[in-house]
């Protein structure tokens, strides 16, 4: 009589390797992005004769990335065969609110796979590695490669705008007499912060290439006349006399010794009773699941910087004479965090 092999669990194997194959999920998202599968498929459900159509591919290559994004949640199928959006999918759309096509885009780029690829570098040596890899820093290299800047720029910008609601319903800034946004790019927070409060004066600071859209955007919002623009780099001094400097995804690209001259140049100009307001990813203390870790290698591999938990935070702040107060989780994966001089 044959005796049956012992059956060994083998789940935790293959749940494994579905983590080791995201890379080929990032890539079909990606690629259904590149085709604009979710543009065509905004007004109904459609065939994959009719999807590939619309977007010169290969009806049976199309199909069959289709059915491994279905399993992921991305797309749907119907019964007669038809595909269909899911609420992930939709966020595919170019005109989708808080689209993350940008970010498909960008993920998918021969040039963030290249340094991605240089990871156990970073990992041995404990430095960035663009630097190394492109024989030049991150904003260097951007000047030199502007295709890329501009998908880089496109993603992150995307993902920036769609923290600002978010980030309104979070935090009440009508106590503020005027806020200072520090590298803020065009305003878009500024921006939404003066609409939210009308009694608030803003005052948007960052270089003269980084705000020559900004007057045009701050006058479609009807609040051009309460603010101002002044220009300055990244570790310079700035405009005086605010009672609220708001630092958002800025902090977390410093060196622990620039972020702190940051601060303290945002301590200095301070008004006595102002508050410093940091918008950051905060790394959970229990190494939870969070969009900052994967955030967090990213600054690591790039820039040397880093994201930083609370006490990191509280740390920080104190060397450039703050002292935290509170941090105010919002309904997008970013917490406002708040500090007063002392």
């Amino acid at each position: 009589m044959s005796v049956l092999p012992e059956v060994r669990d083998q789940s935790d194997s293959y749940a494994l390797l579905h983590l080791i194959q995201g890379a080929v999920i990032t890539q079909a998202i990606s690629v259904a992005a590149k085709l604009g599968i979710a543009d065509v498929l905004a007004a109904g459900p459609l065939s994959v004769e009719d999807i590939a159509n619309r977007t010169g591919s290969d009806p049976r290559a199309t199909h069959r990335i289709l059915r491994a994004l279905c399993g992921h949640g991305v797309f749907a199928v119907r019964p007669d065969g038809r595909f269909e959006h899911t609420p992930l999918s939709d966020k595919l759309r170019e005109d989708a609110p808080d689209s993350m096509r940008g970010f498909a885009l960008l993920m998918s780029h021969p040039m963030l796979w290249e340094e991605w690829g240089h990871l156990l570098s970073t990992a041995e040596t404990g430095e960035p590695n663009l630097p190394k890899l492109r024989g030049m820093g991150a904003l260097d290299f951007f000047h030199a490669e502007p295709e890329y800047a501009s998908v880089f720029f496109r993603a992150f910008g995307d993902l920036s705008a769609s923290e600002t609601d978010p980030i309104l319903a979070a935090y009440d800034f009508s106590g503020f007499g005027t806020v200072v946004d520090v590298i803020a790019g065009r305003g878009n927070l500024l921006a939404g912060i003066l609409k939210q409060a009308p009694g608030v004066k803003g005052v948007l600071y960052d270089s003269q290439v980084a705000t020559v859209d900004s007057p045009a955007l701050f006058e479609a919002a009807g609040v051009a006349d309460r603010f101002t623009i002044e220009h300055g780099g990244y570790l310079d001094k700035l405009p005086a006399g605010g009672d609220a400097y708001l630092f958002k995804h800025i902090i977390h690209d410093f060196s622990e010794a620039d972020a702190v001259t940051a601060l303290r140049n945002a301590r200095e100009a301070i008004a006595p009773d102002g508050k410093l307001l940091v918008i950051e990813y905060v790394i959970p203390e229990n190494n939870e699941k969070h969009i900052g870790h994967t955030i967090d290698l990213w600054l690591m591999l790039m820039l040397g910087a880093q994201e930083r938990t609370l006490a990191e935070y509280t740390e920080l702040f104190a060397k450039a004479g703050f002292k935290l107060t509170r941090a105010v989780p919002t309904g997008a994966p970013i917490s406002i965090i708040e500090a007063i001089p002392v």
